[in-house]
């Protein structure tokens, strides 16, 4: 594997190569070409061009999401693990034949030099740990390049509100990777509801079998090297300096707060976007928290969050409560004996006055209980517009200069209820519920929980 020094060598050596190229044909043939960017203006793309992306992030999920964007030009990869970046062009054969434009993308560690010499780019997926979103995103979007977050969205409150109004203000197309929204699941709960299908719903209940990784345990006190393959600095992004550990990654950063957003982050941006999106659920008014044992370093092993939501128009007040580690909601007695709530990676409920709506991770399986309701109910047309997926929906949106449906918009505020657990999380121990002012960002009834609602950038980092 190159280093970070030769992997710019060479896209630098590309590049000059490309203007050398284009300048000489264009003298040969007396034309002068504009670029597309500028013809535009930032973030522009003409409806029948194929996209310039880059993609940051080539393991785990990022493997899926350069996968799912491929339909388009993959002009440069980027990683700060020579590892992960191997082992996605090794493997990363899905489908074979876009496998040539992985061998032909320019290799990057620093997204930040990716973005300054790809030129060309008009777009950028990000698939990094959760607390290097936000400075992502927001470098490609300052710079005019329309930009696919993996959820969740960020990792901070703060972080979330700021992105939104950014990719509002430079008018650019935005997703989170929260792929059961593009689903056929989601469209019909929402049809299902906004059609009276179980009355008024005041409560929604959300669980989820996770965490599958290592949470409430502290940080290692061995200090291993380095690997040579492994830019740590460049990992470590905006978080706090710490000596680097295995512990961390590829994976496991998911359960420690500087890096992850724990089970809420990854989980609810598939699971509470079903009841947000049917109950056009905008910011909680309260939240509060239980749970077992957490560290000053790591998420606990199993929490209960607890959000009330005022009226929405006709919609009525709601309670929305989030279980994961295990835990669960009880059992509806309207559930047919012998049947699992959910599905095995967890589920949503809907509670009505005159039903129930159960589904499982993603939105999947939709059932009216009980039982014979469902087979009662005649369903109404299908009102929202099927997606081709949540990649595809956003590469068309671009090329049409339209939204998507879970654009930062609507993923930020998913986002900012969904963190917001987790300050409710570091405050438990107040035994209080947090009073909500969304106007004002801050929780106005126990003033030093906001210092959560967002971090301290570690030196040479910022928005």
């Amino acid at each position: 594997m190159k280093n970070s020094k030769s992997y710019s060598r060479n896209a630098t050596d590309l590049l000059n190569r490309r203007e050398f190229i284009g300048t000489t044909a264009a003298a040969a043939a007396g034309l002068l070409i504009v670029p597309r960017h500028v013809l535009g203006g930032p973030g522009y793309v003409a409806p029948s061009d194929t996209l310039n992306i880059g993609c940051v992030g080539a393991g785990g999920k990022g493997t899926s999401d350069i996968w799912s964007v491929s339909s388009e030009n993959i002009v440069a990869l980027c990683d700060a693990d020579d590892v992960q970046m191997g082992e996605f062009l090794k493997n990363g054969k899905n489908p074979p034949e876009h496998q040539p434009k992985y061998d032909k993308a320019n290799k990057y560690r620093d997204f930040r030099r990716m973005l300054d010499r790809e030129k060309s780019l008009d777009a950028i997926t990000v698939s990094t740990p959760d607390h290097c979103h936000a400075v992502i995103a927001m470098t490609a979007m300052k710079m005019g390049k329309h930009v696919f977050v993996q959820k969740p969205l960020t990792h901070t409150v703060k972080e979330a509100r700021l992105l939104a109004q950014e990719a509002k203000k430079r008018n650019l197309v935005t997703q989170m990777g929260n792929q059961g929204h593009s689903q056929e699941g989601a469209r019909l709960i929402c049809e299902w509801v906004w059609d009276g299908a179980i009355g008024n719903v005041t409560e929604a209940h959300v669980w989820t079998n996770r965490p599958i990784w290592p949470q409430g345990i502290n940080a290692p006190k061995e200090i291993p090297s380095v690997p040579p393959t492994l830019d740590w600095d460049l990992w470590l992004g905006p978080a706090p300096w710490r000596p680097y550990h295995p512990a961390y990654l590829p994976f496991n950063w998911r359960g420690w707060w500087d890096f992850g957003t724990g089970v809420i982050g990854d989980m609810g941006a598939h699971l509470i976007d079903q009841p947000f999106w049917a109950l056009k659920l905008k910011a909680p008014a309260t939240v509060q928290a239980s749970s077992t044992k957490y560290t000053k370093d790591s998420y606990p092993l199993a929490e209960i969050l607890t959000y009330s939501f005022p009226a929405r128009g006709p919609m009525p007040p709601a309670k929305l409560v989030w279980y994961d580690g295990g835990l669960m909601p009880p059992r509806p007695p309207v559930l047919d004996s012998g049947r699992i709530m959910g599905d095995e990676d967890g589920g949503c409920l809907l509670v009505g006055e005159k039903g129930m709506i159960m589904c499982g991770c993603y939105g999947a399986n939709p059932r009216i209980l009980p039982e014979t309701l469902m087979q009662e109910y005649k369903r109404p047309e299908k009102t929202i517009p099927r997606s081709p997926g949540i990649h595809e929906e956003w590469i068309a949106a671009i090329k049409a200069g339209k939204k998507s449906t879970t654009d930062f918009e609507y993923s930020g505020a998913l986002s900012e209820t969904m963190l917001l657990g987790n300050v409710a999380l570091r405050m438990k121990d107040e035994k209080t519920v947090l009073q909500w002012d969304a106007d004002k960002m801050e929780v106005t009834n126990l003033p030093e929980a906001n210092k959560y609602l967002h971090k301290e950038y570690r030196q040479g980092w910022s928005l």
